[in-house]
């Protein structure tokens, strides 16, 4: 589970919050932003995971959704941007 968001957690979740972000459908989802793979899988799947993330629809196993974020991703975000 993430239990502290680093910089690069938060630049995910900002980019799943623009609508920039897709996950596949899988136990352990991937990440791409704009089209392409984000550089640290283990910490997309960290965040969905702790279910901060997830596809806004359901596909295919393996097939890409485009990335949401979840009610607990949006107060994570709140919060790292309030103490900034």
């Amino acid at each position: 589970m993430v239990t502290e968001l680093n910089r690069r957690a938060l630049a995910m979740l900002r980019a799943v919050g623009a609508g920039r972000a897709e996950l596949t459908c899988s136990c352990e989802p991937d990440l791409r932003v704009d089209g392409l793979p984000c550089c640290d899988q283990a910490t997309a799947h960290a965040l969905a995971r702790a279910g901060l993330i997830q596809p806004a629809h359901v596909v295919a196993v393996g097939q890409w959704a485009r990335a949401e974020l979840t009610a607990d991703g949006r107060e994570a975000l709140g919060e790292a941007r309030a103490a900034a």
